[in-house]
């Protein structure tokens, strides 16, 4: 209601976004930021300890970056491959929610 009480008032579309739309939203992107770091802890904890960080045979990215940091000048690597992820990781988002909207139009009612 409120964007649409913006938009009736003459708020073009993006700043309705800036001043409305993504503060009301931001209290569950942080949330999902802070789940979304605890479940990658997780699972680099159960990777270093189960498979191990073997360069070439069973290093996985998040290994990989965690070798990179304790090397001495290899932050900016591991800073790349951490950009990379995210990268790879929108996406992949992206992708899906364009395929949801799509799926939407062709099949009505879901």
């Amino acid at each position: 209601r409120l964007e649409d009480a913006a938009a009736t008032l003459g708020a073009a579309p993006a700043w309705v976004f800036l001043t409305i739309t993504l503060p009301l939203t931001l209290p569950g992107i942080i949330a999902g930021m802070i789940l979304s770091f605890a479940r990658s802890m997780g699972e680099f904890g159960a990777t270093i300890t189960f498979v191990s960080n073997i360069p070439g045979e069973t290093q996985t990215l998040p290994s990989l970056i965690y070798t990179l940091t304790q090397v001495p000048g290899g932050d900016p690597g591991a800073l790349r491959l951490a950009f990379i992820s995210v990268v790879i990781s929108m996406l992949a988002l992206l992708a899906a929610e364009f395929l949801a909207q799509r799926l939407r139009r062709v099949l009505p009612g879901t």
